[in-house]
Order: C-alpha cells, then structure tokens, then sequence
C-alpha cells in the first residue's frame, strides 16, 4: 500500500524539488495548509528555505502552529527539511530571539565565524538509529548558515565544517529533522528518505 505524505505548503519551502523526490519513490503528496487534508497523510513533511523569523510567522499566518504540535505530540509521524528543521527547535537567535515549534529540545544559533556551510559533506552517525545506518559515511548536499544545537541525545548524526562539528539529523521519538536536502541528495538522498519515511510509519 502505498504511503501518503503531507508536504506542508505555507509559503516558505521548495516544494516542487520535495514532492519530485517523494513521487519518483512511489509515494503520494498532499500539498496543502488545510490541517484537514494534511491529518489523511501517513507522514507530515515541513519543508523550509529562508530566515527563522519568517517562517515561523508564515506558520502562525497559516494556523498551524498549533495543529504541528497536536499533531507531533499525538504521535503523527513528522520530518523537517533544512529551515524545516530548525522549526522544530524551541527557539533561534537569527535576526532576532524568535520562538519555534518546541519539538525537538534546543536552539538555533549561527555558524562559527558566520560562515555558511554550502554543498557536498558527509554525515557521521553518532548514535543506534537503523533509520539511518545505512547512510553513515554518505555525503548529502546542505545550504544553510545556522544550526540546530541539541543535547546529544537528540542528536543522530553530526556533520563537520572547517573545526565545527554540529547535528545534521536530530530526533525525538516520531519527529525527525535533516539539515541537509535529501531531495537534492541524489541516490543517497532519496534512499534515506524513503528509510526515514518507512522507519517513523512502521
């Protein structure tokens, strides 16, 4: 049977990249902001690309600020992208002290020195996770400046720019978030989101 994932559409995310690689996988997408069409999905997908601050007030605009976390602590399955992830944080500092949707314990902060961590990078797995065994080692493709800092529990896999070792998957129980873009990943990329994707639905 096949999967249906709910790619979250509130005006801040590359959807059109997402939803080719979850179709070229076999899956189905519902891209939507209507929490009703959202909650007939197997997995919901919160893509993201630009500032924090943003963001999270295109969430609020939508009204689904609280349906995400209803949903995430109702155990629905949940997957952040880049930006997306960062989402899920409790708060960043970017531009300015904004709060997150509080799902993964942490914060997000800048890059040493600013700097901004564009292109290929392996990830390193730093903890018992099948999801994402098969990956350790691989590289993915990442373009972001701020990061996701989490106590080492939350923390699957960590990645390494210049001295700087930071969490490029976090996780807590049925949400997960990836720094990087799967979807712009080629082979590695696809294959682990369809783990990522079969290993919360299972």
């Amino acid at each position: 049977m096949k999967r249906t994932v709910g790619i979250i559409d509130y005006g801040v995310g590359n959807l059109a990249s997402v939803w080719r690689a979850l179709h070229a996988l076999g899956y189905r997408c519902r891209v939507s902001d209507q929490p009703e069409t959202l909650s007939q999905t197997d997995l919901l997908l919160l893509p993201g690309v630009g500032a924090f601050p943003a963001a999270m007030a295109a969430l609020h605009q939508h009204q689904l600020v609280d349906y995400l976390q209803a949903q995430a602590r109702s155990g629905k399955p949940m997957v952040g992208i880049c930006l997306g992830m960062q989402l899920l944080a409790d708060a960043s500092s970017e531009h300015r002290i904004t709060a997150g949707l509080g799902l993964i314990p942490g914060h997000v902060g800048p890059l040493a020195n600013n700097n901004w961590h564009i292109g290929w990078n392996s990830i390193e797995l730093v903890c018992d996770d099948s999801m994402f065994k098969p990956s350790d080692g691989q590289s993915m493709y990442f373009n972001h400046s701020y990061v996701a800092h989490v106590v080492p529990e939350y923390a699957v896999c960590v990645s390494q720019q210049l001295h700087e070792r930071f969490a490029t998957v976090i996780r807590h129980a049925n949400v997960v978030g990836l720094q990087f873009h799967p979807e712009k990943s080629q082979a590695a990329g696809r294959q682990l989101l369809r783990n990522v994707i079969e290993g919360l639905c299972e």
